[in-house]
């Protein structure tokens, strides 16, 4: 990779895509970084069924792909590496990366969020023999066995949902006593056969040696504890925004997320947050790419602005 670029993109998910494939368009000389694997959260969804244009729905790996293939076509360079640190240098940003240091007028931050975790004992150990973040990632090894999905949202229950095609019970834990997710995938749930529900639970311990053999459970209005036996657990209790490179540089709520404008504008000039990182996101395929579209047009303008700025000054300095 070269050392300067127009725009650096920071994530390579729907909203790091758009923003690459809008900027790549506008013949900006654009890189983008992505860490894991192109598509963020939704390449570990077996089926998108609410992104426009596929009436039939569609693989969430296979999106992600199809994405990062039309960003590549008019330009985007897309490099395996994370970013580390970004500094500013009067105009420059600086971005630091596992991969080397680019720099650029302009960074676009869609960096995505992470699984939260339970922060419960057995969860860090047991990670990877029986804990999972990722259904379609790993459902398959639990075939006619008995798993757990801890959380009540959207992600729980269409992760869950995928979960009974191999498992012979998913039982879904949640904190409350009424679940969270959009109506429609409720009602999946309550009809599907091999799928129950504990409520008002929380999981105090996983516990196994090699493997996950079980949990201990409390009833938060009883205070009641119990066991139940399991050979995996399934945990999606909400996201964290990977904005820690931004410390001290951007305005970040303290759930993590960063403040801005309807142009996803931070307080610092050529420094825009899109999709999962920014706070109020709807946090959907269809409006993380609208973010990135959105910040790829504000930052085309700026860097218009940014040359005539910088035209007028060499014009000046001539002058005298």
């Amino acid at each position: 990779m070269d050392k300067e670029y127009d725009v650096i993109i920071i994530g390579g998910g729907p909203t790091g895509m758009a923003a690459g494939l809008y900027a790549s368009r506008g013949r900006r000389k654009t890189i983008l970084f992505e860490k894991a694997v192109s598509g963020g959260q939704i390449a570990t969804t077996s089926i998108v069924e609410n992104y426009p244009g596929f009436p039939e729905g569609v693989d969430g790996y296979e999106l992600g792909q199809m994405m990062e293939e039309q960003a590549r076509k008019y330009g985007t360079e897309v490099v395996a590496a994370e970013v580390t640190a970004i500094e500013l240098d009067g105009h420059d940003r600086i971005v630091k990366t596992t991969e080397g240091d680019v720099t650029a007028p302009v960074v676009i931050v869609s960096s995505g969020a992470e699984h939260r975790k339970l922060g419960v004992e057995g969860e860090a150990r047991l990670t990877g023999y029986g804990v999972s973040y990722c259904a379609t990632c790993d459902g398959a090894f639990f075939k006619d066995q008995v798993v757990a999905v801890i959380g009540g949202g959207d992600a729980a229950l269409d992760e869950g949902l995928f979960l009974t095609r191999y498992a012979s019970e998913v039982i879904v834990i949640h904190r409350r006593d009424q679940l969270r997710a959009s109506k429609i995938l409720q009602e999946r749930a309550f009809a599907t056969p091999n799928m129950r529900f504990i409520w008002d639970t929380v999981v105090e311990e996983i516990i196994g040696e090699n493997k996950v053999s079980s949990l201990r459970l409390r009833n938060i209005k009883t205070d009641q504890q119990c066991s139940l036996d399991v050979a995996g657990v399934f945990i999606y209790i909400g996201l964290v925004p990977n904005t820690q490179f931004l410390a001290g540089i951007a305005d970040i709520d303290n759930g993590g997320h960063v403040r801005v404008n309807l142009w996803m504008e931070t307080g610092v000039p050529g420094i825009y947050v899109a999709g999962d990182a920014r706070a109020e996101a709807a946090r959907q395929v269809v409006s993380a790419a609208g973010d990135g579209a959105t910040a790829a047009i504000a930052a085309d303008k700026y860097l218009n602005e940014l040359h005539e700025e910088l035209k007028r000054t060499v014009g000046a300095s001539q002058r005298t």
